[in-house]
């Protein structure tokens, strides 16, 4: 793992929230947190956004925010907790916080 990519804002209020996918490679993390876990929601135009990362890139969300928006993700993404978003942190070389 290389860089892991962090996102925050929800792409179904703010377009530009996602921006930061395209510059995503190889194999690079991405961690859906807070509002951007609105990407996984079925119909939206993220969902297609996140369907053409490489199939080498690791895609995750946080399970609490996951849970409580209610989501059923569109998209294949493993559900993380807060200790495995520090190992996350921990296991890659740079961490870059699309905020």
């Amino acid at each position: 793992m290389t860089t892991l990519h962090l996102f925050s804002r929800s792409p179904l209020t703010d377009p530009a929230a996602l921006e930061g996918l395209a510059v995503v490679r190889g194999e690079d993390v991405v961690l859906l947190t807070g509002g951007a876990v609105e990407a996984l929601r079925p119909g939206s135009f993220a969902v297609e956004a996140l369907a053409q990362l490489p199939s080498t890139v690791l895609l995750y969300a946080l399970a609490e925010d996951v849970q409580a928006r209610r989501l059923q993700p569109a998209h294949q993404a493993t559900l993380i907790d807060y200790p495995s978003f520090v190992d996350l942190s921990v296991a890659c070389a740079k961490v870059i916080s699309w905020t």
